[in-house]
């Protein structure tokens, strides 16, 4: 299927490590134009060495930040002339329960998560209207359908985002644009590595020794949707290690 992502050009936020950068590999080998973004310019810059991306591909991009977002675009345009594809990555997953009060994890979830993802659409929607065509993705999390204990406002966030996709979905129709929502398990990023209290990263840490799989998979379902022609929409993709109960 790498013929229908050769020669696409591809915006990846949190394109640093985890899945963002597991996605830019994998699309890389197939053939994409990728343009990066993340806060961490210097991974940003060593994996666009490493990718034979042109200097300029890698962009400081914070996406609570609806500018830097615009820039991050604006910057595929200017080196390609297109968008045919933006994957709203980036995210944190500071978990921990509500009776401990920490309103700065939970509001800087909904600035990553939701706010993050809203700028990422409001930059792609008006190339991808002018060209009638293109593909928003959008990453929610499992956790965006089944609430656990202590991920209350993380999981808030993500099932805004399958809310959200939906209705983007609805809208884009007349204009050719393809949306897919992708709903991962426990795969391994650094996502653990944003949990601020220390018995909650521990315990999380356990759980994902237990059963996380590589961020190759997310990569793998990226490109699927992706991949497939024109006239098919691959709407929503729900996925988690075998070894995942919940």
């Amino acid at each position: 299927m790498a013929e229908n992502i050769d020669g696409k050009v591809v915006v990846i936020t949190g394109a640093s490590s985890g899945l963002g950068e597991a996605t830019a590999r994998h699309l890389a080998a197939q053939g994409a134009k990728l343009v990066l973004g993340a806060r961490r310019l210097d991974r940003l810059q060593a994996l666009a060495g490493a990718l034979k991306l042109p200097a300029d591909a890698a962009v400081r991009t914070d996406v609570t930040d609806r500018a830097q977002v615009q820039a991050l675009v604006d910057r595929a345009l200017a080196l390609h002339g297109r968008l045919d594809v933006i994957l709203n990555n980036a995210g944190l997953m500071p978990h921990s329960p509500l009776e401990r009060g920490k309103v700065a994890d939970w509001e800087q979830m909904i600035d990553v998560n939701l706010k993050g993802v809203l700028y990422g659409i409001a930059a792609a929607l008006a190339p991808m209207i002018r060209q009638k065509s293109g593909h928003i993705i959008n990453v929610s999390s499992v956790a965006g359908h089944k609430v656990r204990p202590g991920s209350a406002v993380y999981a808030a966030t993500k099932a805004a985002v399958l809310m959200l996709s939906e209705g983007l979905r609805q809208e884009v129709k007349p204009h050719g644009i393809r949306t897919t929502v992708i709903s991962p398990g426990a795969v391994e990023s650094e996502l653990i590595g944003s949990i601020t209290e220390a018995d909650v990263a521990q315990g999380v840490r356990q759980f994902y020794d237990q059963v996380a799989i590589g961020a190759e998979s997310f990569a793998r379902v990226v490109a699927f949707a992706i991949s497939q022609p024109a006239e098919v929409d691959i709407n929503e993709i729900l996925f988690r290690p075998t070894a995942q109960e919940l």
